[in-house]
């Protein structure tokens, strides 16, 4: 079936449809990771956003239910330049085109996606409508321009659970962690906030010794406190963080009262908290092979990073808080900890599914601060 991408600004790409048949809308970014398609379908801080691969051929491994960071794909629609009908691993169980359509995901294809993200580099992230049926550009533009925009909203709480449940570890996979089948014993308690928390993360958790209770984002630091935890970790998510005050105000009643870890929403509601500022980047972060250097020690790794807005270095408190890592390809703050409290956080992804390993270490810190809180 025929298909159309249509950009607000009225930029216009036609290609062939898969997935399924009908439109979404969303904010269109793209993600320059080689592999891992199927984390990234599943990731819930995608919500809200059309995604583009720029790894030419996509779908040709398929897709297997071991490989989801969450019950579904987040993403309201996906553009590649070639998608694989068919799929050839071992592992696969269905294939991508098969899947995107069960839950209801359209699909183009067959278009020239190095010029659309030359486009959106040049131009910035901007809001845009696939459709297999509807066939006047012009009123695909319009739609475009009408989608709600990502800035001044709370996904979050859309995204989030609806109810506490406890983290059943599904066991260390070797393929995707390279650890062994045998699990550490728990013998601490994390909460960790639901603001769209990917499965990989409750893994690498439950991997250094952590009984994990997932929250509702919105549950109450005293109904946090109450479940006696050594740790309180904040999670990723979807959207803009200045709207989501409530996690601000939880955040800043939890602080020096337990150790607190947060990745990616996580870090900019910590930011926020600690009375910093965010902004939107022109076309954000979204990839497996971002280089960030270590302050401390100028050590560079190569991280994993989904994400839109960020903290602005100059609005954290020097004072209280140390910047901890940057962004070598923009100055980015991708780190920050308290120097007096035990907090800190990333904003790219350690849990690194999909990407390379380089930051598991940060969850070793993890516990070693609640070990030493205890003490």
């Amino acid at each position: 079936m025929q298909a159309i991408l249509a950009l607000e600004d009225g930029r216009i790409f036609r290609g062939q449809g898969y997935g399924a048949k009908g439109e979404c809308y969303g904010e269109v970014v793209f993600n320059t990771s080689l592999t891992g398609y199927q984390e990234i379908f599943t990731d819930p801080s995608y919500a809200g956003q059309i995604v583009v691969l720029t790894n030419p051929q996509i779908g040709n491994y398929g897709t297997n239910s071991d490989d989801n960071e969450a019950n579904r794909p987040f993403i309201e629609g996906l553009v590649t330049r070639e998608f694989s009908p068919i799929s050839s691993n071992w592992r696969s169980q269905i294939v991508a085109d098969e899947y995107l359509e069960r839950f209801n995901v359209p699909v183009i294809s067959d278009i020239d996606t190095r010029a659309l993200v030359r486009h959106l580099r040049t131009h910035g992230v901007m809001r845009g409508v696939i459709s297999s049926i509807e066939t006047d550009p012009d009123v695909l533009v319009e739609k475009a321009r009408s989608i709600k925009k990502m800035e001044g909203t709370d996904l979050a709480s859309i995204v989030s659970t609806k109810s506490r449940y406890e983290w059943e570890h599904d066991g260390p996979d070797p393929l995707r962690q390279g650890e062994g089948p045998t699990l550490p014993k728990p013998d601490l308690h994390v909460v960790a906030y639901d603001f769209g928390i990917k499965k990989n993360i409750l893994r690498m958790l439950a991997n250094e010794g952590c009984r994990v209770t997932v929250v509702p984002a919105q549950t109450s630091a005293e109904d946090v406190l109450g479940l006696n935890p050594d740790g309180i970790f904040l999670s990723n998510g979807p959207g803009d963080p200045e709207p989501v005050e409530y996690a601000q105000q939880n955040i800043r009643k939890l602080m020096g009262r337990k150790p607190v870890f947060g990745i990616c929403l996580g870090h900019q509601l910590i930011g926020l908290a600690l009375g910093g500022k965010t902004y939107k980047l022109k076309f954000g972060h979204h990839g497996g092979n971002h280089p960030v250097k270590q302050m401390q020690t100028g050590k560079v790794e190569i991280t994993a990073h989904n994400h839109n807005f960020a903290v602005d270095p100059d609005s954290i408190n020097a004072n209280e808080v140390d910047l901890t890592h940057i962004d070598l390809n923009d100055n980015t703050l991708e780190g920050l900890r308290h120097k007096s409290l035990p907090l800190f956080s990333v904003q790219y992804h350690p849990e690194a599914s999909p990407g390379p390993h380089d930051s598991h270490y940060l969850f070793r810190d993890f516990r070693k601060m609640m070990e030493d809180f205890k003490k």
